[in-house]
């Protein structure tokens, strides 16, 4: 389901751009949110803003338009965001980016990185090999982690050459969660993001029954899927590596939006069946103890 913005008449203030951001974040943002709000407001703001146009640039990918259509409202995003330093656009993201970037040092080119991941999922893209699907991840996901530390970014993550990296790496962490715990659901859409290479190892051909259920075998499938959370989990050891480097809010903030898929990670690995009939998700309660968890310093870890 696309979002939707709040509609707004004329050149929106940059008060109502990043007002209208941040309701389509507690909106659709089921688990960013809960991490989002942690912040202080000006990061919050900014951060809203870098979701909705990732959030934009997502539903584009999983429309229903026809693929021609795709591919030029990712080469609208990619010309909005070259041009966002002179942009008089009316639409809010694009107005309250403008201003995030004005006070963030924002990686605005990890925007088009990410429209180019985006429409590899148009093109149909398989991968052969992990490393392929990595390459995809960083394209989706690890921008998101490169974004979100330019608006986290203190002194000591400036300092700190490798921060960009652990931010990348974080959010291959969470694309590999994404991945496997929506196998059934890509499945059915006609996509298949995990390696073709691993798969035909383990002997497995994935499949949908009558019943909708995923298998292909399934005893094979399920190994596969406590290799591949496990093999997640030590991505998540490399990326929570961050916490250390952002201020506490920030680290609150970073914290419970990792935390809450390294749950749903730890999940996949202890009862890898629950992906199979349906999309697995945590209660909101657990997102809650997550969140107030990660604001009181005590994040999830791996080893939890």
């Amino acid at each position: 389901m696309s979002a939707e913005f709040p509609r707004l008449v004329g050149r929106p203030t940059v008060v109502e751009a990043y007002a209208s951001c941040e309701a389509l974040t507690r909106e659709a943002a089921r688990n960013f949110s809960y991490g989002i709000r942690l912040l202080p407001p000006d990061k919050r703001g900014a951060l809203s803003a870098v979701y909705a146009l990732s959030r934009r640039l997502d539903d584009i990918g999983d429309g229903d338009l026809p693929d021609a259509e795709k591919l030029a409202g990712l080469a609208e995003v990619r010309a909005e965001v070259n041009d966002l330093g002179e942009n008089s656009s009316t639409d809010p993201v694009y107005v309250a980016l403008a201003d995030a970037a004005r006070r963030f040092p924002i990686p605005l080119e990890a925007f088009i990185e990410l429209a180019d991941g985006v429409e590899s999922d148009v093109h149909g893209s398989t991968y052969e090999t992990f490393d392929d699907m990595v390459g995809y991840c960083r394209l989706v996901a690890g921008t998101i982690g490169r974004l979100s530390l330019g608006i986290f970014g203190t002194e000591q993550a400036a300092s700190v050459r490798e921060a960009p990296a652990v931010a990348d790496a974080l959010g291959v962490a969470l694309q590999q969660t994404n991945i496997l715990r929506d196998v059934r659901e890509d499945l059915l859409g006609g996509r298949i993001y995990l390696p073709a290479r691993e798969l035909e190892d383990f002997g497995v051909d994935l499949t949908v029954d009558a019943s909708g259920r995923l298998g292909g075998p399934e005893v094979a499938l399920l190994g596969y899927l406590r290799f591949a959370a496990q093999r997640a989990e030590d991505w998540y050891d490399r990326g929570m590596v961050l916490l250390d480097l952002l201020d506490r809010r920030s680290a609150a903030c970073c914290g419970a939006m990792a935390g809450i898929y390294l749950r749903l990670n730890r999940r996949i690995k202890n009862e890898p069946a629950a992906v199979l009939e349906s999309r697995l998700a945590l209660p909101s309660w657990q997102k809650a103890v997550v969140a107030a968890r990660s604001l009181a310093g005590r994040p999830e870890t791996s080893a939890a």
